[in-house]
């Protein structure tokens, strides 16, 4: 078998690959600079032969598998394969595989680090002493960027799948109350509460999104729900903007109907100026869409990704 990988992938992993399966042909679409739109796939694929693809980004289109009968399997590096067309490799009997949970921790972490950031105050603070405002009263600063510790709050998750509870696990000893709504969950330490969604918007200190994109989540959070959040409340989305009607969230964001709000990703990227709305309000610490973007989530997939491949391959000599 000969893998064509487009995704990033360490050399131990593409090592573990070659000697389970066959060839590797490494091809990462950080070398382009960009994801490989679906021609370019598509002629890179009948460049280099191969039987199977790992992806990352790429346009794995209808036209892509069309053109590809053959692949033994399609691997995505990603928490969901959202850039695949799954019908169509479903109905030519190609599975599928993907990463669930490589960015647990990436994405958890960048929730510690943002939403105390914007608790405390701090780029309000970096940039005031940066600008040189210290001067011989150096109570000013003590008292202009007091903010709040997060010890004690309540934190309310929408969707508690993997980093909604690494997040969990990881505030536990702040304390933080944790509570979430997940009507999919049944099984989950006792130490969380599951409680309805309008009840995590209405008595939460933080409310987290941690939603995929379907039918059913588009806009799913809306002004119903927000406007039940309490006036000191922050709203967090490194999830998907598209879960979240954004004229409603400007609304309040801009009326100062809540304390603020940290956003990792929008309604357009790169961002257009309704987006740049809400991104240049002082109540909001916004991010790049990098809260998954870390050298370690690379790592994570290729473990992944091997795994669910080995896995496959072994049930499928059994049957």
């Amino acid at each position: 078998m000969r893998i064509l990988i487009t995704a990033p992938y360490n050399e131990q992993g593409q090592q573990t690959l070659a000697e389970k399966l066959g060839e590797v042909v490494y091809r990462p679409w950080k070398d382009l600079g960009r994801a490989f739109h679906e021609d370019e796939l598509i002629e890179l694929l009948a460049e280099t032969k191969a039987d199977a693809l790992i992806t990352e980004h790429d346009h794995v289109t209808a036209k892509v598998i069309t053109a590809n009968p053959h692949l033994q399997f399609i691997g995505v590096c990603r928490g969901t394969p959202s850039n695949v067309s799954l019908e169509t490799a479903k109905a030519m009997g190609i599975p599928v595989f993907h990463t669930p949970a490589r960015n647990a921790q990436a994405v958890a972490e960048m929730f510690l680090a943002t939403v105390i950031d914007l608790m405390r105050n701090t780029y309000a603070g970096v940039a005031w002493l940066k600008d040189r405002n210290w001067t011989a009263d150096a109570h000013t600063s003590y008292l202009q960027f007091k903010g709040n510790e997060m010890a004690g709050k309540t934190i309310g998750m929408v969707g508690f799948g993997a980093v909604g509870q690494r997040i969990a696990s990881m505030v536990e000893n702040f304390p933080c109350s944790i509570k979430f709504y997940d009507p999919y969950l049944e099984n989950f330490d006792a130490r969380y509460t599951k409680t309805s969604l309008e009840d995590v918007f209405a008595s939460s200190d933080i409310v987290s999104i941690h939603l995929p994109v379907n039918e059913a989540t588009i806009g799913m959070i809306d002004k119903s729900l927000i406007s039940k959040m309490r006036p000191d409340a922050i709203f967090v989305n490194t999830a998907r903007a598209s879960v979240v009607k954004r004229d409603d969230l400007l609304e309040a964001l801009e009326n100062k109907r809540i304390r603020g709000a940290v956003l990792d990703v929008f309604d357009h990227e790169p961002p257009d100026e309704k987006d740049y709305r809400i991104i240049n309000l002082p109540n909001v610490l916004a991010t790049p869409h990098i809260a998954g973007a870390t050298h370690e989530v690379e790592d994570h997939h290729v473990e992944i990704m091997n795994n669910r491949i080995m896995t496959w391959f072994a049930q499928e000599k059994v049957n």
